[in-house]
């Protein structure tokens, strides 16, 4: 227990040092929200995926692994398709024109990509960012008191409040700046955590043979690819469900703000492949760990009802304590590796849409950016004491919420919002503001709409409550912007 102890001391000091160095590099506004636009492919890539991958990867996937088997595997090829479309074919096109409009948050690329008039258009945006981030910042935190009840035998309370004191400090100062630099180190400290403990697993089971009979015993379903009773439409729609996570990578503002932080183009063509390879291995390698710990911890001894947890999230801390246990302050750093690389990021990404678009652009157009980045560490945390309320009340209220849900519903949130708009206003160029509008409310409204109501309908409510609400709402967004758009187009040339 010393050990971890003494590991964890030396993983926070290394943030906290990161955060001191780094806050001596933020001489403006566009510092502390971009680091200056002048970030190199490997932070940049790093991040982005530390930032994506969050909670739920090390609890939330590898727990699905757990329940699901193979059927997993359908969300790490969404995820992995959504990152390569990001990089691939967005990354470029964005960072060109977010350059040229000297944009510093997603609102005001979308106020200058629409001439917008008025400032309703970066009203809604920031509305959004603000509402989905708390939300899922919320859900990092929860996941802090977790893993350190799980892990170390803590409070709950004391753990999520300890996670966010430690985020807070070193993010106060440094940044966006320090949050990019300690998403490298805390991205490789996954990656690493991920690809070690599948091995090791395998050389405890023996054979593939081994596993397949093993895990045919426990469940046929867990071995094919659209779950128990093999391929069913409603099986079909929990698949699909899964797959289109990856959308979420398709324009949200959490990873499409790397890309105005980036150098130039010429660092997109170097980071897309380390960044499609990091999230291949990371989701991969989550999902088998699921696997293997539903296998080897399905002995008689091992079967207490908390040794999966709850939608299967404990299963990586039990497999790391039944496999390798002197490696546990390792995983412990991974796990709030993943999450606090999520909060950090998240909180800056709402003060900018707090401070940014309300404060300076709507509310106190002659503030000057020097004044507002003072005025930005205050609001950023103040956001995270919003957070830290909102993280406490839910656990409180809610005992038996999971982890992976409450993630993707605010992951869901900013990916129905943002995406569709994101998408067009880089492919599309008779997209208008209206247009743009229109599929924000749509994308925003759909969300509480395909994840409470729809579930309920009669007949087809469980394909619904299957497939989640990302895929719907983004579809909704999509097709009314376009409909609005072209609308709008001819009403101007009526």
């Amino acid at each position: 227990m010393l050990y971890n102890y003494l590991f964890l001391a030396f993983y926070f000091l290394i943030l906290f040092l990161i955060g001191f160095i780094a806050s001596k590099k933020v001489k403006g506004l566009e510092d502390y929200y971009v680091g200056g636009k002048k970030l190199g492919f490997w932070v940049v890539a790093f991040s982005s995926r530390a930032t994506g991958s969050s909670a739920w990867i090390l609890l939330g996937l590898t727990g699905m692994g757990a329940v699901f088997g193979i059927k997993a595997y359908w969300v790490a090829l969404g995820t992995t398709s959504g990152v390569f479309v990001s990089w691939f074919l967005m990354a470029k096109k964005f960072k060109t024109l977010t350059d040229q409009f000297d944009s510093i948050t997603i609102p005001d690329f979308l106020a200058s990509r629409f001439r917008a008039k008025s400032n309703l258009l970066r009203t809604l945006s920031a509305t959004a960012l603000s509402v989905f981030v708390i939300i899922y910042v919320s859900a990092q935190i929860d996941a802090t008191g977790t893993a350190f009840e799980s892990f170390l035998g803590w409070d709950y309370f004391t753990g999520a409040i300890v996670g966010f004191l430690i985020v807070v400090v070193y993010m106060y100062s440094g940044g966006f700046i320090a949050v990019v630099w300690s998403d490298l180190f805390q991205g490789v400290i996954m990656l690493l955590g991920l690809v070690f403990l599948p091995i090791a697993a395998f050389f405890i089971i023996g054979s593939f043979e081994d596993l397949n009979i093993g895990l045919s015993e426990i469940n046929p379903g867990l071995l094919n690819i659209w779950g128990n009773d093999g391929f069913t439409w409603i099986n079909f729609f929990q698949a699909l469900g899964f797959f289109m996570i990856g959308l979420g990578y398709l324009g949200s503002p959490q990873l499409f703000i790397r890309f105005i932080s980036i150098k130039d183009e010429r660092e997109i063509d170097k980071g897309k492949w380390i960044s499609f390879a990091i999230q291949l291995v990371m989701n991969v390698s989550a999902i088998t760990i699921g696997i293997f710990g539903r296998y080897l911890l399905n002995s008689p001894e091992n079967q207490s009802s908390d040794i999966l947890g709850p939608a299967g999230q404990n299963v990586l801390i039990s497999l790391v304590d039944y496999v390798i246990p002197f490696a546990t302050g390792f995983y412990i750093a991974a796990v709030l590796a993943a999450i606090m690389s999520t909060i950090d990021s998240l909180l800056i990404l709402a003060s900018s849409a707090v401070g940014r678009d309300f404060y300076q652009k709507i509310f106190h157009p002659d503030l000057e950016n020097l004044q507002l980045a003072k005025l930005s560490k205050w609001i950023t945390l103040s956001l995270a004491i919003l957070a830290l309320g909102i993280a406490l009340l839910v656990a409180w209220l809610v005992p038996g919420r999971t982890i992976f849900w409450f993630v993707i519903f605010g992951w869901s949130g900013l990916a129905a919002s943002f995406c569709p708009v994101m998408i067009l206003s880089i492919f599309w160029k008779n997209y208008t503001e209206k247009g743009a509008i229109t599929s924000m409310v749509a994308g925003f409204l759909s969300v509480p709409l395909f994840k409470f109501l729809a579930p309920v309908l009669p007949e087809v409510g469980i394909y619904f409550a299957k497939m989640s609400e990302l895929f719907p709402s983004f579809c909704v967004a999509l097709t009314l912007g376009i409909i609005a758009s072209i609308l709008d187009k001819k009403n101007s040339n009526a």
